[in-house]
């Protein structure tokens, strides 16, 4: 039995089944909850509001990559990565060597190519340290973090270094990202906020 606490103070009670853990919305959660994570084996609420910042620059992201994946590769926006029994984060986008599915709920890190965390407020530490460290253990080969500068997004790169499960930065990206990991990308980062393509 998972038990725990919601940040409303709402008590989360799921039993797990044999095929893994059951996410159940508690009684008193709020309606507006965006998304919900299992981390280090706690459900983990999205709750606060989401800006219009990063909704924007995830749309614009899975767009511009969607557009850019070679045959084999989707993209998609908050589906479940099953890291491990304790772990299943819902990144803001993906991309993953996997065929298309419609009745597709989750992917693993054997098909995760790239993982994509927008920075908001409420995941800043999650997305910077935990994520960070978490998508390097379970394997995943690349993972960009976006931050907001000046009304703008900043890519933060990183790639796996296989050896010891860690990554290894290998660039801020303003302006424009160009890159051939996990395949060839060419983006104008000021072009995906509207009003400020250059």
């Amino acid at each position: 039995m998972l038990r725990g606490r919601h940040d409303c103070g709402a008590r989360v009670d799921a039993a797990a089944p044999p095929g893994g853990v059951v996410r159940r919305r508690p009684r008193h959660a709020h309606r507006g909850t965006r998304h919900t994570e299992l981390i280090d084996g706690a459900l983990v609420f999205m709750m606060s509001p989401q800006r219009v910042w990063h909704a924007r620059i995830v749309t614009a992201l899975v767009n511009a990559l969607t557009n850019q994946a070679p045959p084999g590769v989707e993209v998609d926006r908050e589906i479940t990565i099953r890291l491990d029994r304790w772990n299943r984060p819902e990144p803001d986008l993906l991309a993953a060597a996997a065929p298309y599915d419609p009745s597709r709920t989750f992917y693993t890190p054997e098909e995760t190519l790239l993982v994509v965390e927008v920075v908001s407020p409420e995941s800043a530490h999650s997305d910077r340290t935990v994520k960070l460290r978490k998508y390097a253990e379970a394997g995943i080969a690349s993972y960009w973090r976006v931050e907001e500068e000046d009304g703008s997004p900043v890519v933060h790169a990183y790639e796996l270094d296989v050896p010891t499960r860690a990554y290894v930065a290998t660039g801020i990206h303003r302006h424009e990202l160009r890159t051939t990991k996990p395949f060839v990308i060419k983006l104008d980062l000021d072009g995906l906020v509207p009003g400020r393509k250059a």
